[in-house]
């Protein structure tokens, strides 16, 4: 048989098809090698790699490792923005995570932190729409609705006055649900009967306070009041008193002691806060005498006091404050003011509710993740007279060594020293530094390492209110602060703090290593990366930070600065100061989610 002359483009089709796929694969290969190795977006790509692993809590080892790149500067892009279902979040106040826990005493709505393996590396972003909050004074009254877009509770207690929508704005009349009227004519009331006006109270604790319309209104009597909440169904209590420019706390009265020390406010305030004081044998209200200074008052407003179908629980109220021997100053219509007398002579051998006091080992002051107890805390168990009318008035209390510090080895001169160094260091920030302290661009500010509170006592000109934190595990002189006539909260700065995003104008640490390490060792519990994430949740956009360190560790925290987006300045210390210290001042810069 003879053989077909075929055309060369009908010969072996099957051939010629693999030859032109592997000849193509070829080419693209080289083509994306070079892609990779010669321009920006390999670096884009490999960037995103390492922030895809560091999200993953797969492999904990992996996110150490990629962290350790961070701190190094090896990581060629910013740290990637959180979803942007998480502008709000709060990672040791997370329903999602907490609400499958026991709700025995609310213990699933107290703070529950995950374990840092399981957190995502990511910052948080703002909302929608988000705008640089409005000034204070104003912002007491208005801000911006974008900027917490939750209408829950203008929706539900905007009868009651505490807040309504207006255009572009949430505007507050300063009603609450006790005092629908205004906080002013309320104050006003309680001022009958307690001295307001006049420096004898300076620091005041509201519990379950709403939008903290009460502790707003009393700034202007020189009254400082800590607000707290915990993150419940308003879901944005706190977040509101915040943005407002007032100081408040996201907390739980629930299984633990609240993070303050003993013995340290001058008022006690409930407005319809709803708290059982009563209940498990009084334990809530024992808690709210550790807190309440000898000397001070509490002050009831709501159920059950002469409440309607709450007879029993009306009466169980005041034979537990008869037990603590309270002394009955009024009571107004739904409203109870008790005064707490001094020292622990007065608790009586056989009262109703079979209270004792606590035996001498008990330290009232032990506050953070400490469980309730049952027994009356002593106040001979604190070192130092912290009796309302024995402690100065305000404001002479604010620079006179309280009892408290001059108790502590050579705590006097400690004192003195402290507060003369903090108001040299204060006034080169805002004379050298340019830090915008003293303007109305700065209203919230968080000291992260407090010790005395001199920080904020520089600041007392300023209008400006100061979150002084005491590291839990540093000593314990935060009733030292609150003797002063400031305020301020234990925390372990190795897990998140108890606040929302975007909460601080300000926030300032002096020995930002010092917080990361276990005591008397060089040995680090938690890593620079994960604390400066946490400080930007906190910030606001275009807010500042200031850190002061070793020159080694500034360095560090400039490499760490940038991953986090701050734009940073580092500057030699104040001519005055010894040691070995720079300064770094960064600005948290405004982003927004694509």
């Amino acid at each position: 048989m003879g053989h077909l002359n075929l055309p060369a483009s009908k010969r072996n089709p099957r051939q010629w098809k693999l030859l032109d796929l592997v000849t193509a694969t070829f080419f693209g290969l080289v083509f994306l090698f070079f892609l990779l190795v010669f321009t920006p977006l390999g670096d884009s790509l490999a960037a995103s790699g390492r922030q895809t692993l560091l999200r993953s809590t797969s492999d904990p080892r992996q996110r150490h490792r990629l962290v350790a790149l961070i701190e190094a500067g090896q990581n060629a892009q910013p740290i990637e923005a959180c979803p942007a279902d998480e502008v709000d979040h709060m990672p040791c106040e997370d329903p999602r995570r907490n609400s499958q826990l026991s709700r025995e005493m609310n213990f699933y709505r107290e703070r529950h932190c995950p374990p840092v393996e399981d957190t995502h590396l990511c910052l948080i972003p703002p909302p929608d729409g988000y705008k640089i909050s409005v000034q204070w004074p104003q912002s007491l009254h208005k801000i911006w609705h974008a900027n917490m877009p939750h209408d829950k509770i203008a929706d539900r207690k905007g009868h009651q006055g505490w807040m309504k929508k207006e255009g572009e704005h949430f505007i507050f009349p300063g009603g609450g649900t006790m005092f629908p009227e205004g906080a002013v004519q309320y104050i006003e009331k309680l001022g009958q009967y307690i001295p307001i006006k006049d420096g004898v109270l300076r620091t005041a604790l509201d519990m379950g306070c709403g939008v903290a319309s009460w502790g707003g209104y009393l700034l202007k009597e020189g009254i400082l009041t800590l607000s707290f909440a915990p993150r419940d169904s308003h879901k944005a209590q706190i977040q509101f008193a915040l943005e407002r420019g007032v100081p408040a706390f996201v907390a739980m009265l629930g299984t633990r002691r609240l993070p303050y020390p003993a013995f340290s406010f001058d008022l006690v305030h409930c407005s319809r806060c709803l708290i059982p004081f009563t209940a498990y044998n009084a334990s809530y209200f024992i808690e709210v005498n550790r807190l309440l200074r000898p000397g001070g008052y509490l002050v009831i407003s709501g159920p059950p006091v002469q409440w309607a179908k709450q007879d029993k629980e009306w009466a169980d109220l005041q034979a537990v404050a008869r037990a603590l021997c309270y002394e009955l100053i009024a009571v107004d219509g739904n409203t109870v003011i008790w005064k707490k007398p001094a020292g622990d002579l007065c608790l009586p051998n056989q009262n109703e509710y079979g209270l004792e006091l606590c035996d001498e080992s008990d330290d009232p002051n032990d506050a953070w993740y400490f469980k309730l107890k049952k027994c009356v805390s002593r106040t001979s168990a604190v070192k130092g007279d912290c009796t309302i009318g024995t402690i100065p008035k305000w404001p002479d209390r604010l620079t006179k060594a309280p009892s408290r510090a001059v108790h502590m080895k050579n705590g006097l001169d400690l004192f003195d020293a402290d507060t003369r160094r903090w108001v040299r260091r204060v006034a080169y920030y805002k004379n050298s530094l340019n830090v915008k302290l003293g303007t109305p661009a700065i209203r919230n500010v968080m000291d992260m390492n407090a010790f005395f509170g001199s920080f904020a006592a520089a600041l007392m000109p300023d209008p400006v209110w100061v979150m002084n934190v005491v590291p839990a595990r540093k000593p314990s002189t935060l009733g030292v602060i609150y003797d002063r006539g400031l305020i301020g909260v234990y925390h372990d700065w190795c897990e998140p703090f108890s606040t929302y995003p975007r909460s601080y104008d300000l926030i300032h640490v002096a020995g930002i290593e010092s917080l990361l390490k276990m005591p008397g060792s060089s040995k680090n519990r938690c890593n620079l990366v994960d604390l400066m994430v946490e400080m930007d949740r906190i910030l606001r956009p275009e807010g500042t930070v200031i850190i002061r360190d070793s020159p080694e560790v500034i360095d560090k925290v400039a490499r760490v600065a940038l991953a986090v987006r701050w734009l940073v300045t580092i500057h030699e210390k104040e001519p005055e100061s010894s040691g070995r210290e720079k300064i770094l001042v960064a600005t948290k810069t405004f982003w927004k989610l694509h």
